[in-house]
């Protein structure tokens, strides 16, 4: 298994180094000028705590950074942080040029797991990149909301599409078909094992904010399926593990982030039983918080070399 130190900073190429320019947010999106308030240290900040805050965040980051003209989620929705998010696009890019060795491919088809009413991933791998995305999510309210998004901005049509996983509990089985090929998948599988857990670790975070009242809803909002999940993170992983051996030759590599580092040993047992020929971990950061990426492929190195030869033909 390759290793990565754990890291302390966000990818080197990630838009959201430092601290965020909020006088040019607020020029990309006006509306956020009414969330801006000061912090302690006299700093523009938002309010993190609030939804529609943090919602119209995203909105601002999007618009500024990745020519997204036309985004929102319903209420209740997770609301992503963005630039966790695009670290991982980030890294997969370096996993990608390193595979190949001929630098980051533009022409690469990626399968988003659980896309969500938000298109988080698509839409920034797309402007990065100008990769082409399947995105998939058991919720038809979502998909309808993400189709939506990807209608109101010009040009992603053609490089998003949407599939919804109608079998309760399965993960590639079902949308991925016979004649599909992807160069990777990712996803951010559901964390908590119960609504309750969920609730718990919300009540957390608020407190750690500095808010007495630690009752009201996620300030990141987010739905039974992006939250929780019977045996959350590592169950879910698990079974990716288990279904991906179904679609082996179909796909160069598997990836899924992992937010607690305690179940990669059973994540490392799980791909040594279902005979993987490769597994890369990589470490990421969004400020001092920690997380990771486990990746995994099926084909020798030859194999590989030869699946990423045609990215520059």
């Amino acid at each position: 298994m390759k290793q990565i130190a754990e890291k302390t900073q966000l990818h080197p190429r990630n838009r959201h180094q430092g601290r965020y320019d909020f006088d040019r947010l607020i020029q990309a999106l006006p509306e956020l000028g009414s969330k801006v308030i000061l912090s302690p240290r006299g700093e523009k900040t938002v309010n993190f705590a609030d939804p529609e805050a943090v919602k119209m965040l995203n909105r601002a980051l999007l618009a500024a950074d990745y020519g997204i003209q036309h985004w929102d989620i319903p209420a209740g929705f997770l609301c992503p942080p963005v630039p966790g998010r695009a670290d991982y696009i980030h890294h997969l890019a370096d996993l990608l040029a390193q595979t190949g060795k001929q630098g980051i491919p533009h022409s690469a088809s990626l399968l988003d797991i659980g896309t969500g009413a938000n298109c988080i991933y698509p839409l920034i791998g797309q402007h990065e990149y100008g990769w082409r995305f399947t995105g998939t999510d058991t919720s038809k309210e979502a998909l309808s909301h993400a189709q939506q998004i990807i209608q109101a901005n010009p040009g992603l049509s053609t490089r998003i599409r949407l599939r919804r996983q109608k079998t309760p509990g399965a993960i590639f089985s079902g949308v991925v078909t016979k004649t599909d090929r992807f160069d990777a998948t990712l996803c951010n599988p559901p964390f908590h094992a119960s609504a309750q857990a969920a609730q718990e670790g919300n009540t957390r975070k608020r407190k750690n904010l500095g808010l007495k009242d630690a009752t009201p809803a996620l300030n990141f909002g987010g739905q039974h399926n992006e939250l929780w999940c019977e045996g959350g993170e590592l169950a879910f992983i698990r079974q990716m593990v288990d279904e991906s051996r179904n679609i082996a030759r179909q796909v160069l590599w598997f990836t899924s982030l992992v937010s607690k580092a305690e179940h990669m040993r059973s994540i490392e047992h799980a791909l040594r039983d279902a005979g993987v020929a490769i597994v890369v971990k990589q470490a990421m950061a969004q400020g001092q918080k920690q997380s990771r990426f486990v990746a995994w492929s099926y084909l020798s190195p030859e194999e590989r070399q030869a699946w990423a030869n045609k990215w520059h033909k």
